[in-house]
């Protein structure tokens, strides 16, 4: 697992499951939207929209009662847009063993109060 700070950490319980009872895909897709949606805005200093999803792969399924813990970084931004790379690891939450579960690329556009893009501040140097 990195060893930044994740996004987003959260158990995953019955009411997030598929008919199969292992954890549902568009969970998962909402959890790693959330948290990269935070990075976007924190660097935008504003609203940002999600407008693409690439390179969503699922490794491994999530069960009940795992901790599920998201880590997004801002990997490239635009005039207006932002690409933001989110990774979900699972742990069991009676062991220290954890597993990439899914990982993707988010695409955000920072948006004005009228709802039309806006002009963000450029990628500091080094990262």
């Amino acid at each position: 697992m990195p060893s930044r700070e994740a996004a987003i950490r959260v158990t995953a319980v019955p009411a997030d499951t598929n008919v199969y009872g292992d954890i549902f895909g568009g969970w998962l897709m909402a959890q790693m939207d959330l948290a990269s949606s935070a990075v976007a805005s924190r660097h935008s200093g504003g609203r940002a929209v999600t407008v693409a999803v690439d390179g969503m792969t699922f490794h491994r399924p999530v069960f009940v009662g795992d901790e599920v813990s998201v880590f997004a970084t801002l990997e490239k931004v635009g005039r207006s847009s932002m690409v933001v790379a989110a990774e979900t690891w699972r742990r069991d939450r009676h062991t220290d063993e954890a597993y990439l579960v899914t990982k993707a690329r988010f695409t955000f556009v920072a948006i004005s109060q009228d709802r039309r893009p806006r002009s963000v501040q450029p990628m500091a140097l080094g990262g």
